[in-house]
């Protein structure tokens, strides 16, 4: 039974080819019609269940459980359907359809890692339709026979490598199994990283943000290693390999290393998180993404910044958004002497408030500040909490309320006046 449910090339074509002539074949384009019904089926029902949900928060979205589940149960549906029938009838078309479905599952499942993992890449479709052909090609050659003559002699061609005996056959299992995993395990952290980013703000992103970066790192390195291993590399030289990088971080690499080491103390400690308004450097903005070396802050105007980690942590940031989101602005206006104090500080106070982006609590505060040359000196203060917003805007409207207000009230902004003596 073993033996008839693994897919096996086409020795006699002859007897292959005659064997469509009989009524089985029959049977079997029933079943496999069968086979594909079920599949669809069941696939359009795991579909309708999925409803709306974002196709970048899960594992395998809408789109594909199209691609990718369906070719997977057909070919589970055939493979048992071909074991069944091949102690009753002989396979001929479900001897040909294994093959072919397993090249299609493994074409639509490389497309569907490269489109998560690699998104817009322009070379990611290059490497899909190398897929594809390769994919395609195996196919051919499993099915006419020369598969395993043609990994025999490859078999053949071997080489040395200190005590490692390695073999071109070898070689080629080995990048395709690499490649594989690395693929697969950039893909296996993409998702993760989308499921845990969604629907989370402020702290809890950054937090997340460190966690997905941490879960990436891991498991790159588990790839790295499980690659390693598929081509046939000793992993015990690496001992020495990692003496050598452990040099290179600590004199050429030290830099780099203190960024990333940095850039994990940042989002542990989220003393700065992605939403936060900061100022570093005289450069202010809201910061947009922390990775694992650097920081995106993006200004009003906006330019963006990009700020090594180490940066961050061993200079002096400001953050206007730890605690909370007040940002405290002033502005200054001076009036006349013969002005009312008490009537000026009403006027600035209700010109502040009558701003829709002014907090009423703390509520705004208008001072005499001090005695100018031309005239008496007044300091608004008040507070607003969407810095994200701009702070020019609300102070321009401020300060247009503020004229309005004393130009209705008949009170003298004065100009600045110079007496010129001649002696």
């Amino acid at each position: 039974m073993s033996k008839t449910s693994t897919p096996q090339p086409i020795d006699d074509f002859e007897g292959w080819l005659a064997a469509f002539t009989q009524p089985s074949v029959l049977i079997e384009l029933a079943v496999l019609g069968a086979c594909a019904a079920l599949s669809w089926a069941v696939v359009a029902g795991i579909r309708k269940s999925l409803g709306a949900r974002d196709e970048r928060s899960i594992l395998f979205g809408r789109r594909d459980v199209d691609g990718v589940l369906f070719p997977l149960l057909l070919l589970g549906l055939v493979a048992l359907a071909r074991a069944g029938l091949a102690n009753v009838v002989s396979v001929a078309i479900l001897k040909v359809a294994i093959p072919v479905l397993i090249s299609l599952f493994a074409i639509r499942l490389g497309v569907k890692v490269l489109q998560v993992t690699f998104t817009n890449a322009p070379w990611a479709r290059l490497l899909e339709q190398t897929i594809s052909w390769f994919a395609w090609l195996a196919v051919v050659m499993w099915v006419s026979g020369l598969l395993p003559v043609v990994l025999n002699e490859l078999d053949q061609i071997t080489w040395k490598i200190g005590a490692s005996s390695l073999s071109i056959r070898t070689m080629i299992e080995g990048v395709l199994t690499a490649g594989a995993v690395l693929i697969a395990t950039l893909w296996v952290s993409s998702a993760l990283e989308a499921r845990l980013l969604r629907s989370a703000t402020g702290g809890e992103l950054s937090l997340r943000k460190a966690v997905s970066n941490a879960t990436r790192a891991l498991l790159m390195f588990v790839g790295v290693i499980v690659a390693l291993s598929a081509v046939g590399i000793d992993l015990t030289a690496l001992s020495v390999l990692g003496g050598a990088v452990g040099v290179g971080i600590g004199l050429g690499l030290q830099k780099l290393a203190a960024n990333y080491v940095s850039g994990f103390v940042i989002l542990a400690e989220r003393s700065m998180r992605i939403g936060d308004n900061v100022r570093v450097d005289n450069f202010e903005g809201r910061i947009t993404n922390i990775n694992a070396r650097y920081t995106v802050v993006r200004s009003q105007t906006g330019r963006e910044s990009i700020l090594p980690n180490e940066m961050l942590i061993t200079s002096r940031v400001e953050n206007l958004s730890l605690e909370d989101s007040l940002v405290h602005q002033t502005t200054v206006v001076s009036v006349g002497y013969q002005s009312n104090v008490e009537q000026v500080q009403q006027l600035l106070r209700q010109a502040a408030l009558d701003q829709p982006r002014v907090v009423r609590d703390p509520a705004p505060a208008a001072f005499l500040s001090a005695f100018g040359a031309d005239g008496l000196e007044f300091t608004v203060g008040y507070w607003i909490r969407d810095i994200e917003n701009g702070q020019l805007n609300v102070r321009s409207d401020v300060n247009c309320a503020i004229l309005a207000a004393l130009r209705a009230n008949a009170i003298e902004i004065p100009f600045p006046q110079r007496v010129v003596h001649s002696s």
